[in-house]
């Protein structure tokens, strides 16, 4: 990571909300109310997993989309990180859950 990056406060804030939260989703909307189909597929996922899951709506501020984006060099939201990692966006959490993947994977975080 660059200098630039690390001076970010993006960068610091995506940064510690991935080292202090399990799952952590980068949405469009809450997970209470997603603002997209994606968004709403990967809450769905998660909430039949039983996981508990921190949401962050990127929708309303257009800076730290476009730096999460430069962070996890992944174009797309939502973004959903476990223990730290991207895990990736919908496709890949629908694939995960679909082979039992993603379950294995939260085992540890659900309620």
């Amino acid at each position: 990571m660059s200098l630039k990056m690390l001076e970010n406060k993006n960068f610091k804030f995506i940064e510690n909300e991935i080292k202090n939260n399990k799952v952590v989703l980068f949405m469009k909307g809450t997970k209470k109310s997603p603002a997209c189909g994606f968004s709403g597929t990967v809450v769905a996922i998660l909430n039949k997993l039983g996981v508990e899951f921190r949401d962050i709506n990127v929708l309303f501020d257009a800076e730290l989309r476009e730096d999460l984006k430069k962070f996890s060099d992944w174009p797309t939201f939502p973004q959903l990180y476990i223990n730290g990692e991207l895990v990736g966006g919908c496709d890949i959490a629908r694939e995960l859950y679909q082979s039992g993947e993603l379950e294995k994977m939260l085992k540890a975080y659900t309620r």
